[in-house]
């Protein structure tokens, strides 16, 4: 009985360990997220904001959403922050079909990796993949498909110093959606992304 309670008490120990600063995604909600762990370099000790934070996220959602060709369509998703942390994201608004999904993640993860950036996890589902990275900052990003075949990027950053954050000054490439939430399934055609899609 007493070396039950020594492994539950060293279980319990280690558990509060790893909790760290808010919790991965950076959401206080338990929705699927981009599985952030926490640098154990703080990003914090370096001096980013959650402003900086955010900017930084809103690069790399940027630069992978430019590296897709055929070009989709995409528009800002909600903007969340945590005690020390914030998570930016992008929906696609390209019909994307069934076909064309692992095409799709193929050229996400091809240009991550060719950041540097370590992919953490995959999801090979055949109607929800997904693909999770992380940056040697700590950085975590994510693509997932979810309901009616939309993808979704998210980008969440580290334990960072807390401060406000502003809306994201990237410019969508569609409609702004502007105080629309949730934000419309996909409804962009496109001849080669939606090709075979119903």
């Amino acid at each position: 009985m007493k070396r039950r309670f020594q492994i539950v008490a060293v279980a319990l120990a280690f558990g509060f360990a790893l909790s760290g600063c808010g919790n991965d995604s950076g959401q206080s909600s338990g929705s699927e997220s981009a599985g952030t762990i926490k640098s154990s370099k703080s990003t914090k000790e370096s001096g980013m904001d959650m402003q900086e934070a955010a900017e930084r996220s809103d690069g790399m959602l940027d630069a992978v959403l430019k590296e897709i060709s055929p070009e989709v369509q995409w528009a800002h998703g909600p903007t969340t922050t945590g005690s020390c942390d914030v998570t930016r994201r992008r929906t696609v608004m390209t019909i994307v079909s069934a076909e064309r999904r692992q095409s799709f993640l193929d050229q996400v993860e091809k240009f991550w990796r060719k950041s540097d950036y370590r992919i953490k996890a995959k999801n090979n589902d055949k109607e929800f993949p997904a693909v999770y990275a992380q940056t040697k900052a700590g950085f975590g990003i994510s693509v997932s498909f979810r309901g009616n075949g939309q993808a979704f990027f998210e980008a969440d950053s580290p334990c960072v110093k807390e401060s406000k954050v502003a809306d994201s000054t990237s410019e969508p490439n569609g409609p702004a959606y502007e105080g629309v939430y949730p934000l419309p399934r996909p409804n962009v055609h496109s001849d080669y992304w939606s090709a075979g899609a119903s």
